[in-house]
């Protein structure tokens, strides 16, 4: 396509038909390969300020509703997707972390990952299996999906939260006194283990023959036959 305007229509047209999002590439593979960088940034453009806007989302292109109108459109039931703590925990280290084993998430936890947990988080369509470590015993690692970076509004996963951000938000609060907690309890196990180690050690000292209950020497015997002969005599 020649025209710039027919091949900016040509991308619209096909953004509109297609069923979910899709890459630069696969716009242009439905094109003929054509160079449609210009045309969706232009497309972009165009739809800046409309009720639909053109957002790209993990690298994947796609109409949505402007977020300003999103109270008009929601439902008056939704279905709320709740995860537990620790599918929570791990969706946070696969994000940060990613491509990440499930080892790997076990040891930043600092407790066993049931397989129940990233069944929930890839039903969710939020992580999927990215492959294959390659060390010995070749583990299963995991990423996320587009579909969880279309879901938090992140066009990558750049826009996470950084540290700072998430301490001036007060989000880490519960991690920090949790963290505090844990390091207290070691410190109590270590002086209740150290404790129990000298009693041990008291007790064994305690238990070893003392110098007057030692075994008889050799001059014992003598001394005793002198005791005897006084006798006698």
């Amino acid at each position: 396509m020649d025209n710039p305007d027919e091949l900016v229509r040509a991308v619209e047209a096909c953004l509109f038909a297609a069923e979910e999002p899709l890459t630069r590439e696969q716009i242009s593979a439905h094109l003929g390969d054509a160079d449609v960088k210009e045309a969706l940034a232009v497309l972009q453009e165009q739809y800046a300020g409309r009720g639909v806007n053109l957002v790209e989302r993990g690298k994947r292109w796609a109409f949505q509703t402007a977020p300003d109108l999103a109270h008009i459109l929601r439902r008056e039931k939704d279905q709320l997707r709740r995860l537990s703590r620790a599918a929570t925990e791990v969706l946070a280290i696969i994000a940060y972390h990613e491509p990440v084993s499930r080892a790997e998430i076990e040891a930043i936890r600092g407790v066993q990952t049931s397989g129940g947990t990233l069944d929930v988080l890839m039903e969710a369509g939020w992580v999927r299996v990215a492959g294959r470590r390659e060390v010995p015993g070749r583990p299963v690692i995991y990423a996320t999906t587009p579909e969880f970076l279309s879901h938090f509004g992140l066009e990558s996963r750049k826009d996470l939260p950084g540290l700072a951000e998430l301490k001036a938000s007060g989000l880490l609060d519960p991690v920090d006194d949790a963290y505090e907690d844990l390091m207290e309890q070691k410190q109590a196990e270590a002086a209740q283990k150290q404790a129990e180690q000298e009693a041990e050690q008291q007790l064994g000292a305690g238990e070893e023959p003392s110098q007057d209950e030692a075994e008889p020497t050799e001059d014992e015997p003598e001394t005793e036959m002198l005791e005897k002969r006084d006798e006698s005599a």
